[in-house]
């Protein structure tokens, strides 16, 4: 499948359209939110959860959701109700490294009902939530809490979102330690293709072709400030014997290096591609047995301040396709330009996705 030369690049879009209506979307619903209470404490609160043990993070009945599992927990801290709002939401499957919410929090008195006590330090909304997470699942917990004012919204306040795709390329069949917390291709990932797919997709543009059906944007219009493809160590990672034996000889502090073995024992199941030596038969010359063999594993980061519906999943799905040779740049390029998301290629699998970050201009 290749694009025409003729094709013109991505039309340039004016950075002010789509977005007005957007910020007074945002500017009602953040009024909506604020507290009028003087006595409530609101708290900002990061967490980081596994996504696979979650039918998305937003409630939903008769299913375990991740703001379902933060008010329950918070409720049995202090005793009443509380409503979570989530900075960004995120699908059943999808990993959050950091994803951010808001909470207001009123301290009454369990001794002398009706008393309003001192809010609490952020440091003890810490503790308690996570005691209370970790007694069920431990699938979920809280990384951050800060104290913000009553008029800051987690979600409208957000400046920029930043989300991190995992992929593993290799024919081996995918490690038990990876299942579910990566996309595994078996074909071989063209990288400098990919980084090349990803200066056609940065930038202003109409991105309806990255924009699942059922999207409540108002506008198909985003800016993306960063889409970006490297190759990182496979995970989970122990260093080889040759690797070990690099270190220890750069140690200037004889003290610290190790005795080389007799016998390497195998105590990383994961073995360095430098150590390996192809064969006529496919097998090394020092391959032992039970030691697997690491995939080629890579990151896609993707960075903007807001994002469409399953953009994310989406633009991952015509890269890797761009790796695998299914698809050009100039394939790229015309997706972009049609506008429409039958074009696109398959939409990446939600097991690989991560939300990194959430930034903020704190007060």
């Amino acid at each position: 499948m290749t694009g025409s030369p003729t094709e013109s690049r991505p039309s340039k879009i004016l950075k002010t359209q789509g977005h007005t209506d957007q910020d007074k979307e945002d500017k009602q619903l953040q009024d909506l939110s604020m507290s009028k209470n003087p006595r409530i404490q609101r708290y900002l609160v990061a967490i980081e959860y596994i996504g696979t043990r979650f039918s998305g993070s937003q409630q939903q009945p008769n299913c375990r959701t991740v703001v379902g599992a933060l008010e329950e927990a918070f409720h049995k801290f202090i005793g009443q109700p509380v409503s979570i709002f989530c900075s960004s939401r995120t699908d059943a499957g999808v990993h959050a490294l950091s994803n951010v919410c808001h909470v207001d929090v009123e301290r009454i008195s369990k001794r002398k009902p009706g008393e309003v006590l001192p809010p609490h330090e952020p440091s003890v909304v810490r503790r308690a939530v996570n005691h209370f997470l970790q007694k069920n699942e431990g699938d979920i917990s809280v990384i951050d809490v800060r104290c913000v004012p009553n008029d800051f919204h987690a979600r409208f306040k957000a400046q920029e979102r930043t989300y991190f795709y995992r992929l593993v390329s290799g024919s081996e069949p995918l490690s038990t330690f990876e299942k579910e917390r990566a996309w595994h291709v078996p074909e071989k990932l063209d990288l400098n293709a990919m980084q090349e797919a990803c200066k056609v997709l940065v930038g202003h543009h109409d991105f309806s072709s990255f924009r699942a059906a059922g999207c409540q944007a108002n506008s198909p219009i985003r800016t993306l400030d960063e889409l970006h493809v490297c190759e990182v160590p496979a995970t989970p990672y122990f260093p080889s014997i040759t690797e070990r034996e690099q270190n220890n000889s750069s140690l200037k502090d004889s003290h610290t290096c190790s005795v080389k073995p007799e016998v390497e024992l195998p105590i990383n199941s994961f073995s360095n591609t430098n150590d390996m030596v192809d064969t006529n038969n496919g097998k090394s010359n020092l391959e032992e047995f039970g030691i697997r063999r690491r995939h080629r594993s890579y990151v896609v980061t993707a960075r903007a301040r807001s994002f469409l519906y399953h953009q994310v999943r989406l633009l991952v799905g015509v890269l890797k396709c761009v790796g695998t040779g299914e698809l050009t740049t100039s394939d790229v390029e015309r997706i972009l330009n049609a506008k429409t998301v039958t074009a696109a290629s398959p939409m990446a699998p939600a097991c690989g996705l991560y939300l990194g970050r959430v930034k903020y201009d704190l007060p």
